[in-house]
């Protein structure tokens, strides 16, 4: 088993990217499950911004990795860190919600699979 630098195939990193994409842009004005889902485990209002950046950061990070070594797996491997921080936090707040198991853990499996997909060499 090896690695790649590059993703091969690149469609996951873009299905990865465009679900970062509208994540960020929704998060400028969350919908009520959204506040719901930040509420629960107690994330600061104040700091809801941080949350649309680091989303929009993992955007720039994995449109630069389709053609720069290295990028893009490193950004997916730092959404794969956000989801299980996020997912800890659902635990730790006793939040396990339906958002919790389908948006939280679901983009934390996504997110693993386009690192196996597009990185691993078997």
């Amino acid at each position: 088993m090896s690695l790649s630098e590059l993703p091969s195939p690149v469609w996951p990193i873009v299905v990865l990217l465009v679900i970062q994409a509208a994540d960020a842009a929704i998060l400028l004005r969350p919908p009520k499950f959204i506040v719901d889902c930040l509420e629960s485990v107690g994330f600061p209002r104040d700091w809801w911004w941080a949350l649309s950046m680091a989303k929009a950061a993992s955007v720039v990070g994995l449109t630069a990795g389709i053609w720069i070594p290295g990028v893009a797996m490193t950004t997916t491997a730092a959404v794969i860190v956000y989801f299980i921080l996020a997912a800890a936090a659902h635990i730790r707040a006793r939040a396990l919600t339906t958002t919790f198991w389908v948006n939280c853990l679901g983009m934390l499996l996504l997110s693993v699979a386009v690192l196996v997909v597009s990185f691993v060499r078997w």
